[in-house]
């Protein structure tokens, strides 16, 4: 077992190895059994491969969010122990996905073709849009069955320091559509926080006072306690209190 002995990274009563603590059995009576490596070596070698192959495979994995090196060896040697015809076709996947999705010319949704299924489906409401930041967002609310309506993404919010402004988001394509299509309600499902309320209060701006504008429910989450929650969201959840009747008719 190796550790660091250098001041930074070592204390026997709380001996690490790498960046994961060793079990809680583990002392300063036993340290000794820990094999010291010099402080001058406490950055952990790379990896060591005997492939280039290889090694490019797993620098290309790596590259995905939340995938380390350690994860993303793991995923390559798996692939290696699968048939080639089995590699070809997810690499062929992988790559028709990327060449051929679409996003759908009204909502802004991915899609295989112009319009998005969502869009296309007459027994959902036509004239009622909820107004989400990116693709997941749609995914997450549909994954509910609860809204029967449409989307339109906006790729993202307003926010200054981030150098994300209106003309960089599916803004104005929004408000055509909302004038084009005589919308009757718009949702904004935003999250609660200052870019979000920016974006919603510059739409807001933009579309005719005949339509209807909401937002989706902010408050305390179900299950959780008023003692973690903070003070945003209790006075949010005061201001947006509900009558007991409609919320034990709606659990």
């Amino acid at each position: 077992m190796l550790a660091c002995s250098c001041h930074s990274c070592f204390d026997p009563e709380l001996a690490f190895t790498g960046n994961k603590k060793l079990s809680p059995s583990f002392n300063a009576t036993n340290a000794l059994s820990v094999a010291l490596v010099p402080p001058a070596f406490c950055t952990f070698a790379p990896m060591q491969f005997s492939s280039v192959l290889l090694e490019d495979a797993v620098n290309e994995f790596a590259k995905l969010p939340g995938v380390g090196r350690k994860t993303a060896l793991r995923l390559v040697l798996h692939l290696l122990k699968q048939e080639p015809e089995e590699v070809l076709h997810f690499s062929e996947v992988m790559s028709r996905m990327r060449n051929e999705i679409q996003f759908c010319h009204r909502c802004h949704n991915v899609s295989d073709s112009e319009v998005c299924s969502i869009c296309a489906n007459t027994s959902r409401k036509q004239d009622m849009i909820c107004v989400v930041e990116n693709i997941r967002d749609v995914i997450a609310l549909e994954g509910t069955q609860g809204f029967n309506g449409t989307y339109h993404v906006l790729g993202g919010v307003i926010s200054p320091l981030d150098g994300i402004g209106p003309s960089q988001l599916n803004i104005d394509t929004l408000a055509l559509r909302v004038q084009k299509e005589a919308t009757a309600e718009i949702i904004f499902a935003l999250s609660p926080t200052i870019q979000g309320d920016t974006t919603i209060y510059y739409i807001q701006k933009k579309l005719p006072s005949t339509t209807k504008v909401t937002t989706i429910s902010r408050g305390i989450a179900f299950g959780g306690e008023l003692e973690y929650a903070d003070e945003m969201t209790l006075a949010r959840s005061l201001q947006n209190r509900l009558p007991i009747e409609s919320y034990v008719s709606n659990r």
